[in-house]
């Protein structure tokens, strides 16, 4: 034995291993001296000699059980028989040390083997001889009930010594009881005991018949016989493991059938076994539920009855490619049709099996139902291309289809096909004014609309806030297209009721074709963008047609804008001062501030080519906060060094934005605190439009404005809307009359009797009057007698650098004998000279 024992079993195991190593001695010892020296002869020699080399490693097993016969135990106990008890102790200690020689190098366990063979040994031969007498006459006899009892007797006490002696080792090693580690290991070994001894015996007496070297001659026959029948074995107990490994992987298979089976029919998505043709051979619950029909119904039609007709062909060629082998699965969305008509979406996978006992394939689909995913899908798809409020198509959308229609005109460049944009006209005065709620039913009510405008094959669109495309496919000339525009522009303006209110409004619409030759989607939109804003800038509710001298002239407002964000920084900006003058006396009454721009690279450019695009990006605050102070910065300067015995005045436009700012009059006080300007000499101007957005705020504004002293300018006044009703609510001080009334006085007696009537009408409500564009000295005659109080034009003098208009603030007291109607200076040549001192 080997083994390592625990440091607290080591404490019992090593006084037991000494105690028989000491008895082991002491047996070895008094053998020794007892044995006969006769007996050590070349007989026992060459035994010990086969005993020691070939018996112990040489076993003999018993097939089917757990046992076997070492040569060596034969040959002890033959020793024991023909050579005496002490020859065979002596044997039985050798045959111990060198099987240990074996099986460890630990010298402690080399002599507890040996030791333990030597008293196992003596104690069955003092055994025998106390009980039978000597051991060498008893096998002199013949076969006997006596020899039997003595065999056994010879098997039984060398069974028990040795075994518990081991035993009582091992149970010590273990910590284990002895009777329990006895019976676990060692009670079987009592048949190899018995077999050894019955061998042993046989051996004697084949020995007496035939003689020991006779006997000795046969051994390597007997070794022949061994190994063949070990061969046998070996051969036999292979054919049994292959029998077993046979019979066990039917039950694995039989097993494997039922769990197959089992989870076939109760599996939580559908399973189905088809035939090569497309019959279905078994299907389990979950795929009738799915598609509606029983078992016995699946069993009468193949896959392809119930297989959407736009889905098959893609999947029997993958079916296809699965059953010659080319592929080992497929998986595969596709559509079944389910018993009650609708379409079930399902994720089917395909492999191919084959039935081991007639070698026949047949396919296992396995079935999931995604139909609810599906929808969940095509409703993200649909969500992310359409618009939440009006259902249409969403710009994306738009987009992609634009691009295709632009791809198919590669190909056939005959084809036709334009887009419209649309805006809708004061979207945000009803927004602003009813409210969003109705703006967006307004919007819901024009998409409405726009589908009953056009074709089936058309494609409408929301590209956001009240912007609107349509794709016009497929068009026959580009007066089609007209029509349809002219179509939407008459349903779009018919009253929408919405909430109680009803509502007008028009559409201003860019068309552009295909024609031009575009590349790509965003130009085209780009044009037919830049075409509505034309239609809006001609007055709206129109459609104009994009030519490419609108994209240019886009990209030169682009520029503009550009440019105009940097014009301050970059001190590009000027003002010109044109002179008002009064009517009544001649003198020189103030300056109306005008803004000009001189830019570094086209020169100078005119108030109306940058005024629309300043106020459409903004950027008219920043100028109009500039010009109104180097307005004041200005005319302070002109107070202070001419120090003038009655005050001018400068006159400042202010812009629809800069007046809708919440901090215009903060501005306005810190611009005359940082000028020292006495407010008196300032006038602000405004539109009638200003006022007319919302006139109880512009009001309450124009009220904190005079409170200041700063007087208030209304311009161009009957030009825009009807403010004649407001007007005497209206804290306003001048009326400046338009030039175009004033220019026409002399044409007809309309547009004189316009001019009477403003006049009178600012009379009687006390407020003074400016006329605007005096040319000629036939229209001073007209407004002198019609008692205006003021003009401006260029027959007084055209707008002047700051230069310029200082020397007419120098010489403004020697300019009032020149103007005619005034004593009897008045001749035909009056303003010429005075005109031309001060001419640009």
């Amino acid at each position: 034995m080997e083994s390592k024992p625990s440091s607290e079993a080591q404490g019992y195991l090593k006084p037991y291993m000494a105690t028989v190593m000491s008895l082991g001695a002491c047996a070895l010892i008094y053998t020794v001296l007892t044995l006969p020296h006769e007996a050590l002869n070349q007989r026992y020699l060459l035994l010990a000699t086969v005993t020691l080399i070939v018996g112990s490693r040489i076993t003999v097993h018993f097939f089917r059980f757990d046992s076997c016969i070492s040569l060596s135990d034969i040959f002890i106990f033959l020793s024991l028989m023909l050579f005496d008890g002490e020859a065979a102790i002596l044997l039985a200690g050798l045959e111990g040390f060198v099987s240990s020689l074996r099986i460890t190098k630990k010298k402690m366990t080399m002599a507890f083997n040996a030791a333990g063979m030597l008293v196992a040994t003596f104690v069955t031969v003092w055994t025998l001889r106390l009980c039978f007498g000597s051991i060498t006459k008893l096998m002199e006899e013949a076969f006997s009930p006596r020899l039997i009892i003595v065999t056994c007797v010879m098997a039984i006490v060398q069974y028990v010594a040795n075994s518990g002696i081991v035993a009582a080792a091992g149970a010590l090693l273990i910590r284990r009881p002895f009777w329990e580690t006895y019976k676990k290991h060692y009670v079987w070994t009592s048949i190899t005991h018995l077999a050894g001894a019955s061998a042993a015996v046989l051996t004697i007496k084949l020995i007496q018949g035939i003689g020991f070297y006779a006997f000795m001659a046969t051994l390597p026959i007997l070794f022949i016989v061994y190994f063949t029948y070990t061969t046998y074995l070996k051969s036999v107990e292979t054919s049994a493991v292959q029998a077993e490994q046979a019979e066990r992987h039917l039950k694995e298979m039989q097993a494997s059938e039922e769990r197959f089976r089992s989870a076939f029919d109760l599996a939580p998505i559908g399973m189905a076994l088809v035939a090569p043709d497309g019959r279905w051979m078994q299907v389990n619950q979950s795929l009738s539920e799915i598609v509606g029909y029983s078992e016995d119904e699946f069993k009468c039609m193949n896959f392809q009855t119930i297989t959407h007709a736009s889905d098959l062909p893609a999947f029997m060629e993958k079916v296809t490619e699965v059953f010659e082998g080319r592929s080992l699965t497929c998986q595969m969305e596709k559509r079944y049709y389910h018993k009650q008509g609708h379409e079930v979406w399902v994720l089917v996978g395909v492999s191919l099996i084959r039935d081991s006992r007639n070698q026949q394939s047949h396919l296992i689909f396995q079935i999931q139902d995604i139909t609810d995913r599906k929808r969940a899908e095509q409703q993200l798809v649909h969500d992310a291309f359409h618009d939440a409020l009006t259902g249409l198509p969403n710009r994306a959308w738009f987009m992609e289809q634009l691009q295709m229609s632009l791809d198919r005109a590669k190909k056939k460049p005959e084809r036709l096909f334009a887009m419209l944009f649309l805006d809708l006209d004061r979207f945000k005065l009803i927004n602003d004014s009813i409210g969003h709620l109705v703006g967006d039913q307004l919007l819901i009510g024009i998409a409405q609309r726009l589908r009953q405008c056009v074709r089936p094959t058309d494609k409408v669109a929301r590209l956001g806030g009240d912007e609107f495309t349509i794709l016009l496919d497929g068009l026959r000339d580009e007066q089609e297209a007209i029509d349809i525009a002219e179509r939407i522009q008459r349903q779009v303006s018919q009253p929408f009721t919405l909430n109680g209110y009803e509502t007008f409004t028009t559409a201003s619409i860019g068309i552009s074709f295909s024609n031009i030759g575009y590349e790509r989607a965003e130009d085209f939109l780009r044009d037919a963008d830049t075409a509505m804003y034309q239609a809006k800038f001609l007055g709206k509710a129109r459609h104009v047609i994009f030519d490419k001298g609108m994209h240019a002239h886009a990209v030169n407002m682009l520029q503009l804008e550009t440019d105009l964000r940097r014009a301050i920084d970059r001190h590009e900006f000027f003002i010109q001062y044109q002179p008002i003058v009064s009517l009544e006396t001649g003198r020189l009454a103030g300056f109306e501030a005008l803004i000009r721009w001189q830019h570094p690279e086209r020169g100078l450019i005119p108030p109306d080519k940058f005024i629309a695009v300043a106020e459409e990006t903004g950027c008219i605050v920043s100028i109009g906060r500039w010009v109104l102070f180097e307005a004041c910065r200005q005319m302070q300067q002109w107070h202070e060094l001419y120090q003038l015995r009655e005050p001018l005045f400068v006159s400042v436009n202010l812009s629809t934005k800069q007046f809708s700012q919440v901090n215009l009059y903060d501005e306005i006080v810190q611009t005359l605190a940082a000028t020292r300007l006495d407010p008196r000499a300032l006038k602000l101007e405004i539109t009638e439009s200003i006022v007319m957005e919302n006139i109880e705020t512009v009001n309450g504004t124009l009220e904190q404005i005079r409170a200041l002293g700063v007087e208030v300018s209304m311009d161009d006044f009957g030009t825009g809307y009807s403010s004649l009703s407001y007007l005497h609510r209206l804290p306003v001080d001048t009326l400046k009359i338009d030039r175009s009334f004033v220019t026409r006085m002399s044409e007809n007696n309309e547009n004189k009797e316009i001019v009477r009537t403003i006049i009178l009408l600012a009379q009687n409500l006390g407020k003074h009057v400016v006329a605007e564009g005096v040319e000629t000295k036939e229209q001073v005659e007209v407004l002198r007698e019609l008692r205006c109080h003021s003009g401006q034009g260029y027959l007084f003098s055209p707008p002047l650098t700051a230069e310029k208009a200082s020397k007419m603030v120098e010489g403004m007291m020697n300019w009032q004998a020149r103007v005619p109607g005034w004593a009897e200076l008045y001749d035909e040549n009056s303003f010429g000279p005075m005109a031309s001192n001060y001419s640009m």
